[in-house]
């Protein structure tokens, strides 16, 4: 693996095996899978009480909403930056 020179404008990357990888797309992959194996090892029933109803659902149901309303509000807040 080798750095790529590069100026303040071009986005830092790695060149795997002849392939330049850019460190966020990188980073992003990593963080990915490890919220996939954190989200698959917690298997267990937990009991989560919503404003009245209280409701018994496994662990991976819960972290696996958790995750997709966090990239939805990532990705709504990246959407009204770039407008900006």
């Amino acid at each position: 693996m080798t750095r790529k020179a590069g100026t303040s404008h071009e986005p830092s990357t790695l060149t795997v095996k002849g392939r330049d990888l850019r460190l966020r797309t990188l980073g992003c992959a990593v963080l990915a899978a490890l919220a996939i194996w954190f989200i698959a090892v917690n298997t267990g029933s937990v009991t989560v009480r919503m404003w009245i109803p209280t409701v018994t659902i496994p662990l991976w149901g819960v972290l696996t909403v958790t995750l997709l309303v966090g990239i939805a509000l990532g990705l709504l807040i990246a959407r009204r930056r770039a407008r900006r």
